[in-house]
């Protein structure tokens, strides 16, 4: 049985025991969120800059109380940016806010309806952050392809889709997602599209590396119990990819031997 505090995985020189990652957006209120982070048992969180009071607001509630950085990792990320300029310029109002911090998720949408990564400013707005000193983890389509250029370009971590932001449909393509793992040397997190506690585990049994969420856990029923599920969710589908699944086939084969009978 792996242990969580053996089996850690590292982005950018930090290493981490816990593989979910978790957003903070959509939930009804600031009891919910805090309950729901805290029962992930998540060590990252991403919070939407360009949404969220993180202190440039001085009279209204400060998410940082919610999520204090010296208990979690701040991911800032740049959604709600559409073109590689507007991403740059709110990841370096992230690194003013948060002192210095260096580490964001990039994310440059295509268009609203579609919420798709327009990959060309994705490229663009990563070689301009990188070319700054900030460590990108990005978020992508999953074309292998695109991936390996991420990869090469100097992100740190490459976070390829699993289906159309908030959809909830899952992995849609599973055999993209393998070759982007099997391809890959730095860390590969799925991001956006996991529904259910099952998506979650079938990311972790394709040898992603970690899995990042918001609305499937913000949009339960009962956020806090969801937030539990994706939590073991994830180690359930870490332990069966180490472990190694059994082949399939196509056809039956015996649990008990055949030769040797008694009669």
């Amino acid at each position: 049985m792996t242990n969580s505090h053996t089996d850690k995985f590292t982005i950018a020189d930090s290493k981490y025991s816990s593989r979910l990652l978790v957003g903070t957006g959509k939930y009804k209120n600031s009891e919910q969120t805090k309950s729901a982070i805290d029962k992930s048992g998540a060590e990252i969180v991403t919070v939407a800059i360009r949404r969220t009071n993180l202190g440039q607001k001085k009279n209204e509630p400060n998410l940082l109380d919610i999520i204090p950085p010296d208990k979690y990792t701040i991911l800032p990320n740049t959604a709600g940016c559409y073109d590689a300029a507007s991403a740059v310029r709110t990841c370096q109002l992230a690194r003013e806010l948060l002192n210095g911090h260096d580490l964001v998720k990039l994310e440059v949408l295509a268009d609203e309806k579609t919420l798709f990564p327009d990959i060309t400013q994705t490229l663009d707005a990563a070689k301009e952050l990188i070319d700054d000193n900030f460590k990108v983890m990005v978020y992508t389509t999953d074309d292998p392809i695109i991936a390996k250029r991420l990869e090469e370009i100097g992100c740190v971590a490459v976070m390829p889709l699993a289906a159309p932001i908030g959809s909830g449909l899952g992995i849609q393509n599973p055999y993209n997602i393998r070759t982007i793992v099997e391809n890959a040397s730095v860390p590969i997190i799925v991001d956006a599209g996991v529904g259910t506690a099952s998506d979650a585990s079938i990311a972790m049994e394709l040898g992603c590396d970690g899995v990042l969420m918001n609305t499937a856990i913000a949009e339960a029923k009962n956020p806090t119990l969801m937030a539990s599920a994706m939590k073991k969710a994830i180690q359930a589908g870490r332990e069966a990819y180490l472990a190694g699944r059994m082949p399939k086939r196509a056809y039956a084969s015996a649990s008990s031997p055949i030769d040797g009978r008694f009669f």
